[in-house]
């Protein structure tokens, strides 16, 4: 039988790290913690915390269960690649609820994961300060270019990157294998639609 596929329209953005970047503070009452091995699975609290009811748990599954979350923080932590200087907690007193992580490619460039804020601390600034504390992370160990991929329905997303300095390079249209129907009399699964072509997003570059 054929899958049933829905598409996201996803988009590659890239960042030069030649020039200044802005001050990664965080508000008082949280602070950093730089990556230990043995933080591992609390990233993988926060990611699936922060992604479970996001539009992201569709486009990548493993954001759905906590053990998904794990295992993929694990795939993570096992590439040749895994920077540590850009993967970091953001915690309070009462627990853990900021996390990013860094990948270095086969080309030196970095690739930033997954940032990931839990739902009671957005609006803060939480998601700013990682993205520039892992972009610091990069340029430290040498890497000259930076990108990530983030999905086109993510609004407040690409406007955060945007503000630091990416740029969109490419669009990207992920497939998603949908489950088969429910039978008849039970609750049906939603399909998922693509989303809108038109975009105030460039396609690519400015």
């Amino acid at each position: 039988m054929t899958p049933r596929l829905s598409y996201f329209k996803r988009y590659r953005m890239e960042l030069d790290l030649g020039g200044p970047l802005p001050d990664a503070a965080l508000p008082d009452g949280f602070r950093w913690a730089a990556w230990e091995h043995d933080l591992v699975w609390v990233h993988a609290d926060v990611k699936f915390a922060s992604f479970r009811d996001e539009v992201d748990s569709q486009v990548f599954p493993s954001f759905q269960t906590l053990a998904g979350c794990q295992g993929l923080m694990r795939a993570i932590r096992d590439k040749p690649g895994f920077c540590p200087p850009a993967t970091w907690l953001v915690t309070t007193p009462d627990g853990p609820v900021g996390t990013v992580q860094g990948i270095r490619d086969a080309q030196g460039f970095g690739a930033i994961q997954n940032i990931g804020v839990v739902p009671h601390c957005r609006g803060l600034g939480l998601g700013f300060s990682l993205l520039v504390r892992s972009l610091i992370g990069f340029r430290h160990v040498g890497a000259k270019r930076v990108y990530l991929e983030v999905t086109a329905q993510n609004a407040a997303a690409i406007r955060l990157y945007r503000s630091v300095g990416f740029r969109c390079t490419k669009t990207i249209y992920k497939a998603v294998e949908l489950p088969e129907p429910a039978p008849v009399g039970t609750v049906s699964y939603t399909h998922l639609t693509l989303p809108p072509a038109a975009s105030p997003w460039p396609e690519v570059g400015e």
